[in-house]
């Protein structure tokens, strides 16, 4: 492990990497930056897959496969995800015995496209979490005003949660809510408590992208020196007050009687930690974030430049509580509606996530017909003839010829 991140595990931050691709695991650079310890976790997106399968690399083979299958569009891409995933998860499975569960972790998304709707976001959880089939998996679900109740019914069925699209202190205490609430809920009907696991992803990077750009906007001489100011420093404080609510949980009567009973913690989760402004240091969401029981998942550049020049110094959030507050209490008087920046960013958050989800369809669709499939209305799939003919492809369930094998 390199000296500086070995620093961050130190100080209680466990390092993930937010991206993961077919090569990757084929190729075995994630074994061994898992060997290596680098990272003791991975955390993906739609945007992450679209731009992996997009590429094709490595997915030809399984593609080949299901057109001459018919598989569905849905379902095609639901076994491209999981293929990977569930692979990730292996690779990680030792991370997660010797951490006793609570690292060597693996998240797949919920369909962003139903964040709406609480039932049918919940029934995909279920089904992801049947289809990976590794307890050392997260589903992600977006922490949507729709996506709490599915939060909440998805760990009463003892199903780990990475919430995800957190951007304001008020949605965070309300997915802290659901998070207690879902546990409650498991143990009022006699379910276990132990090897359930949540984080709660706070975003980042994209909360100063928003703030700064509106700072922008403020009419000159307005404050125009506290404005200046503030530029790049509404994200962290956000963070900070973040990790202040988290204090708080663990200290209530509430979650006191969950711990009694084997719960963990659901922990804070920074992510979008990749600093777009190159007028600030491309650490400092990493450096400027460190607090213990905390995990920061990581864009590869963000992680490699950690490992190569990021300086931690211990605890860098605790103790800036009130700072935390006048930055915020700034921010308002200079006309910045937190608000209604948390509200633009999940809308947002939702709308970049779809896209890209349509965007993967749409190159599944293009490689299922580039295999000779013929997609139908409604994602159905006509399969795509064998180079044997009917003959050397019999029907599921139909007798083979004497010594022919099945693949595997």
């Amino acid at each position: 492990m390199a000296e500086f991140l070995s620093h961050l595990a130190e100080a209680g931050v466990s390092v993930w990497l937010d991206d993961l691709s077919r090569p990757r695991i084929r190729t075995g650079s994630l074994a061994e930056m898992v060997e290596r310890g680098d990272i003791v976790g991975i955390t993906t997106n739609p945007t992450i897959f679209a731009k992996a399968i997009g590429a094709g690399s490595g997915y030809e083979e399984q593609l080949r496969d299901l057109a001459l299958r018919g598989t569905a569009i849905g379902e095609t891409l639901r076994l491209l995800t999981a293929w990977d995933v569930r692979a990730a998860c292996d690779i990680l499975r030792p991370v997660y015995d010797r951490t006793g569960a609570r690292d060597g972790r693996v998240s797949i998304e919920v369909d962003p496209r139903i964040s709406g709707d609480a039932d049918r976001t919940a029934a995909e959880a279920r089904g992801l979490w049947w289809l990976v089939d590794r307890p050392n998996l997260f589903i992600k679900i977006p922490a949507t005003l729709a996506g709490l109740p599915a939060i909440t019914a998805s760990l009463a069925d003892g199903i780990s949660v990475n919430v995800t699209l957190i951007f304001s202190l008020d949605r965070y205490q309300a997915v802290l809510d659901a998070f207690l609430a879902g546990l409650e809920q498991r143990k009022a009907a006699g379910g276990s408590l132990v090897g359930i696991e949540s984080v709660a992803s706070f975003f980042i990077s994209r909360v100063d992208t928003e703030v700064d750009c509106r700072l922008g906007e403020i009419a000159p001489g307005k404050a125009a020196e506290d404005v200046g100011r503030l530029r790049g420093q509404a994200a962290i404080a956000n963070a900070c007050l973040a990790y202040e609510l988290y204090e708080r949980m663990l200290a209530s009567p509430r979650w006191q009687a969950l711990a009694a009973a084997g719960a963990r913690a659901q922990r804070l989760l920074w992510a979008s930690t990749g600093v777009k402004d190159k007028a600030f240091s491309d650490t400092r969401y990493v450096t400027e974030l460190v607090a213990p029981d905390t995990v920061n998942t990581m864009p590869e550049a963000t992680l490699q430049a950690v490992a190569d020049h990021g300086q931690i110094h211990g605890d860098a959030v605790r103790g800036r509580y009130a700072e935390a507050r006048a930055t915020l209490e700034t921010l308002a008087q200079a006309g910045v509606n937190m608000a209604d920046v948390a509200d633009t960013l999940e809308e947002q958050g939702v709308a970049s996530f779809a896209k890209s989800w349509d965007e993967l369809i749409a190159s599944v669709t293009a490689q299922l017909e580039k295999s000779g499939a013929e997609i139908m209305p409604a994602g159905a799939v006509k399969p795509a003839s064998g180079d044997g003919g009917q003959d050397a492809a019999p029907a599921a369930g139909a007798p083979r010829a004497s010594g022919q094998k099945v693949p595997a």
